[in-house]
C-alpha cells in the first residue's frame, strides 16, 4: 500500500484516466488499482489545482474497509431510552443506541420534514409563524432546509468520518466521503433524514412528532408532589 499526493489541473482531476496516468508517472509502474481518500482545492496560486490524496495497491490486492458499517438490531422490545428532540445529535444518538441495543423513543415538538415544508411555505409566502414547526422546530433540526454543509476544524472529537458515512448509507452521495468541505444539498437533506427515521422505526424505535417536553421528574417524590397539586387544581376548579 502507498499513499501518494498529487496536485492536478481540474479537468485532469476529473478524469479518471488521467488520475491514474499520473499516478503511473510518479509511483515508477502501471499496474495498479487506486481510490481517492481526499481532495480539496488548492487556490495559492493563480492557477488553481485540485489535490488528491489517493491510496494505491498492486492490482489483485484489496483494499481494507475505511470504516466499520453499523449494526443495526432489533429492539422493540429492550429497554426504552428517551431522546428529546430529533435534531442531528438526537437521530445519531437513536442510531447508536440501536447499534447497542437499546430502543429509542424520540420526543420532538415540532412536524416531520415533509409536514415540516406546509409550515414554511406559511412562514415564507404569508408570515404565519407556527412556534413549534419552523426553520428551528421539526424532524432534522434548523440545519435540514440549509445547503448542508459539513465542516469542523476538530478532528480530535469522534470519527468525523464514521458520520459522514452514515450520511452515505442514507442517501448522500459518495463524494462527501472524500471533499475537504462536503456538501450534501438542499435538495438532498429531508430525504436523507427520512430514511434515518424509517430505519429507526423498522428496527423497533418510537419517534413521537407534535409531543413537547415540559417537565422531568429525578424522583418518585418530585412526581408525587405534581400529582398533589394536580388534585388540589381539580377540587378548587369543582
Amino acid at each position: 500500500m502507498k499513499l501518494s499526493e498529487l496536485f492536478l489541473l481540474p479537468e485532469e482531476a476529473a478524469n479518471e484516466l488521467e488520475i491514474k496516468k499520473q499516478i503511473g508517472l510518479k509511483i515508477g509502474f502501471a499496474d495498479f488499482t487506486f481510490r481517492v481518500l481526499k481532495r480539496s482545492i488548492d487556490a495559492r496560486s493563480k492557477q488553481v489545482k485540485i489535490r488528491l490524496l489517493v491510496e494505491v495497491l498492486e492490482k489483485g490486492e484489496v483494499f481494507t474497509p475505511l470504516f466499520e458499517e453499523r449494526k443495526f438490531q432489533n429492539v422493540s422490545t429492550k429497554k426504552e431510552v428517551h431522546i428529546i428532540g430529533a435534531g442531528p445529535a438526537g437521530l445519531f444518538a437513536a442510531l447508536r443506541l440501536v447499534e447497542l441495543g437499546y430502543k429509542p423513543v424520540i420526543i420532538e415538538r415540532g412536524k416531520d420534514v415533509r409536514m415540516r415544508r406546509r409550515d414554511l411555505a406559511a412562514l415564507n409566502k404569508d408570515k404565519v409563524v407556527n412556534p413549534n414547526s419552523n426553520y428551528c422546530f421539526g424532524e432534522g433540526g434548523a440545519g435540514t432546509y440549509s445547503d448542508g454543509k459539513l465542516y469542523t476544524r476538530s478532528g480530535k472529537r469522534g470519527n468525523i468520518q464514521r458520520i459522514l458515512n452514515t450520511f452515505i448509507e442514507f442517501g448522500a452521495s459518495d463524494e462527501i466521503g472524500i471533499d475537504a468541505h462536503p456538501h450534501i444539498g438542499t435538495n438532498k437533506l429531508p430525504g436523507i433524514i427520512s430514511s434515518m427515521r424509517e430505519r429507526i422505526i423498522e428496527c423497533g424505535g418510537e419517534v413521537l412528532f407534535n409531543s413537547r417536553l415540559k417537565d422531568f421528574f429525578t424522583t418518585l417524590q418530585e412526581l408525587l408532589q405534581l400529582k398533589l397539586r394536580m388534585y388540589k387544581q381539580i377540587i378548587l376548579q369543582e
